[in-house]
């Protein structure tokens, strides 16, 4: 399993230094339900997650609007350990994903070679993929209070625009799946598709690409949950 923790900032370093470290791979490098406490600003380290070093382009302020801020204080404890154990969740279910907690949210990461398969050019699930999608959509559904971005990437070989439409038909085939057949609600879900333009990895070598032809599912806190976890910590 590879898991990466995004270091928000070095208050909240310093908090996941000093805390105990526990199981997940996902939490294991801090702890997340600390950190909310000390963190106040915007989730756009979760769109570093999703857009690599390209978070300043794009589609971002749509982006944004779905993954919302970080809340603090006493709600941003209890948020945190709730993402918390839903990662680790993740992690313990399916073992090829690359799970990542960042700010409030959860970056589930799949590339070719982890978990959710296309066939080359083409947008069809590959039968392969449906175990781990099943997997994921049993803990959304054991998580409900929470809002899913879906979206999908290219590698650059190719025309832009059928890599445009290929992350496209590829992002939707993945949130359709958990809509149409899994019958998630639809409200809780944004799909996006930025195809070659957001690279995370080297184009011109087989590993990049390979690494770059990927689908993030991104899971946040939505409303109900931010305003239970604001009475649960007496602050409304």
């Amino acid at each position: 399993m590879k898991s990466i923790f995004k270091k928000i900032s070095i208050l909240a370093l310093a908090v996941a230094i000093s805390v105990p470290f526990i199981g997940c791979e996902a939490t294991r490098n801090a702890n997340n339900k600390q950190k909310g406490a000390v963190i106040g600003a915007t989730g756009g380290a979760i769109l570093g997650a999703v857009l690599g070093n390209n978070v300043g382009s794009g589609k971002n302020s749509e982006l944004g609007a779905v993954i919302g801020g970080v809340v603090g204080g006493g709600a941003g404890v209890i948020i945190g350990d709730r993402m918390d154990k839903q990662a680790q969740k993740i992690e313990e279910e399916i073992p090829g994903a690359e799970v990542e907690r960042v700010d409030d949210g959860i970056v589930v990461t799949f590339d070719e070679n982890s978990g959710v398969y296309f066939d080359t050019n083409l947008h069809e699930l590959k039968p392969e993929s449906i175990a781990t999608l099943d997997k994921l959509a049993n803990v959304l559904n054991e998580y409900p209070d929470t809002n899913v971005l879906v979206v999908g990437h290219t590698d650059a070989t190719g025309p832009r625009a059928f890599n445009m439409t290929l992350s496209e038909q590829r992002a939707k085939s993945v949130t359709n799946y958990f809509t149409n057949t899994k019958g998630l609600s639809s409200s809780r879900f944004t799909t996006e598709w930025f195809g070659p333009d957001n690279p995370i990895a080297d184009n011109s070598t087989v590993e990049g690409r390979s690494k770059n032809r990927r689908v993030n599912v991104v899971i946040v806190p939505n409303e109900k949950m931010q305003e239970d976890a604001k009475r649960e910590a007496g602050e409304q």
